[in-house]
């Protein structure tokens, strides 16, 4: 895919599609019990850095930053988003003392819970009237290979969302709450 051009169009259609998906997330996280993390979710979406990338490989069935790593190799906006966002699990690797090299550290709980919210709420907003409470965790099975993330985090996950979808929102956002107050 080459670079593309910047429409009026599709500013709205990004602007609008980061925007519910936000609102989405505020109302996740306010049932998790997280209302604060809720508000400051993906400020960064709305940076220049991330905006006018979004804005120019819109799409409505997938993130814009598929677009730019497809035009150039990498997505200089997703760099920006994870390493600002403690609830991308990207965002916690470091060097490890024993390998020296990058390894995922465990995420702190209260990330983990709002990686959940996020993660509902981009199923919905990008699947629509296809979702599911199965599909974020279809999601991240069919990834979870490919992916650089501490066993622990994965595992609280994926743990999560297969309550989602074996119980459904309203029971797993009840137990959410009470992990949120055993968290670190």
């Amino acid at each position: 895919m080459e670079k593309q051009r910047i429409t009026l169009k599709k500013t709205y259609m990004h602007f609008r599609t980061i925007t519910k998906h936000r609102h989405q997330v505020i109302k996740n996280c306010f049932k998790a019990g997280i209302f604060w993390q809720g508000l400051l979710h993906d400020l960064s979406k709305y940076s220049p850095t991330e905006f006018w990338v979004g804005a120019r490989y819109y799409q409505g069935y997938r993130s814009p930053n598929e677009g730019e790593r497809d035009a150039y190799g990498y997505s200089l906006a997703w760099m920006h988003h994870k390493g600002r966002n403690r609830h991308h699990f990207e965002y916690w690797t470091d060097y490890s003392r024993e390998t020296h090299q990058m390894s995922p550290a465990p995420m702190p709980t209260k990330y983990v819970i709002e990686m959940f919210c996020d993660r509902v709420a981009a199923s919905k907003i990008y699947m629509k009237e296809n979702y599911t409470d199965q599909s974020p965790l279809e999601y991240f099975n069919v990834r979870k290979d490919h992916r650089m993330i501490h066993p622990e985090t994965a595992e609280i996950l994926s743990n999560l969302l297969t309550m989602l979808a074996e119980k459904g929102e309203k029971e797993t956002f009840k137990y959410i709450r009470t992990l949120k107050k055993s968290g670190r």
